[in-house]
């Protein structure tokens, strides 16, 4: 009778131990997996709080104030989607958005050649060419404001100003640039290719540098020409980098503001004016927030199904 129940006794103790030892040991382990989860997150919990408090809140309040006619001291009133047919009627947003959609194609365009040349001449191995590149890359940090105030100085249209005293040692000029209607968009898309070219070429730099050589001795060894090579071999292998490019010279050129207020603040009549500066002129010189807000929130949803649709096209392309 005694050896029995010592029996189970001695078999109970085990498993009792067992389940002891199990949850004494597991939930430190929880904890100490808590922990270190957690870890990231404190380091992130400063950044996310300055985006969620100057990014995200302020679109929030953009997209509430857009179905409501703002009225400062006086409450405002809720107006719907009135905004919206606003912005759609208005004859200034409409030439902004044709402006726009210029500024942006001829930008993105411009600025993806001239780096993809900047790109081939500046690649190699050589010790040298950084700092080439490093120069030619000044543009991109320099701001955007003193890039506009420098090229306006160079923009003078008098005949003795830089860039016509330039045009006369080739027999041409005097152009008026940013004076006249003519040519004051394309002015400003130029200084949009310079700012933006050398982005482009380190981008199209890295893709260049995955492209197996042994492409181009095959390509030389068939007889092909510079120009097939660069058709046939070395734009196939860039395609993945030239999407990423015209998703972000696309949205980039859409959202353009700052070169075209320094330089010309959507003049000379209207010619360079384009959606953000209309929305900065409706918002702030004419104290339309509601409308002002509506707009923004459009160019928003046009730049995100933008990105989405390029998106859904490169892996589209993938999967064949």
């Amino acid at each position: 009778m005694t050896i029995g129940i010592t029996g189970r006794e001695a078999t109970a103790v085990p498993g009792a131990t067992r389940s002891a030892r199990d949850g004494g040991i597991t939930a430190p382990r929880r904890r100490r997996h808590w922990g270190r989860s957690l870890i990231p997150w404190a380091f992130l919990a400063p950044a996310l709080l300055l985006f969620l408090y100057f990014k995200f809140i302020p679109m929030a309040e953009g997209i509430r104030l857009s179905l409501y006619k703002v009225q400062p001291f006086l409450g405002d009133i809720f107006v719907g989607m009135d905004n919206y047919a606003a912005v759609l009627d208005d004859t200034a947003f409409q030439e902004a958005a044709y402006h726009t959609v210029v500024l942006a194609f001829g930008q993105t365009f411009g600025s993806m050649v001239v780096g993809f040349f900047l790109a081939l001449l500046l690649e190699g191995q050589a010790k040298s060419l950084w700092f080439v590149r490093s120069a030619v890359f000044l543009p991109v940090v320099a701001a955007t404001a003193v890039v506009g105030e420098i090229w306006r100085v160079l923009y003078f249209p008098d005949p003795n100003g830089f860039l016509n005293e330039v045009l006369s040692w080739v027999g041409a000029g005097p152009s008026t640039f940013l004076d006249h209607p003519d040519t004051a968009l394309t002015s400003v898309m130029m200084v949009g290719i310079w700012k933006h070219a050398p982005y482009d070429m380190v981008l199209i730099l890295a893709g260049l540098a995955g492209i197996d050589r042994e492409q181009y001795e095959a390509s030389a060894l068939d007889g092909t020409t510079v120009f097939q090579r660069l058709w046939y071999v070395t734009l196939p292998a860039l395609r993945p980098v030239i999407t990423i490019l015209l998703t972000l010279a696309a949205i980039r050129g859409l959202r353009v503001f700052t070169e075209v207020y320094v330089l010309t603040g959507g003049g000379p009549a209207g010619a360079t004016s384009v959606w953000m500066t209309t929305v900065f002129s409706r918002g702030f010189e004419k104290n339309d927030i509601g409308v002002a807000s509506a707009a923004s929130v459009m160019l928003f949803l046009v730049t995100f199904l933008l990105t989405v649709i390029v998106q859904v096209w490169r892996r589209a392309r993938e999967a064949r």
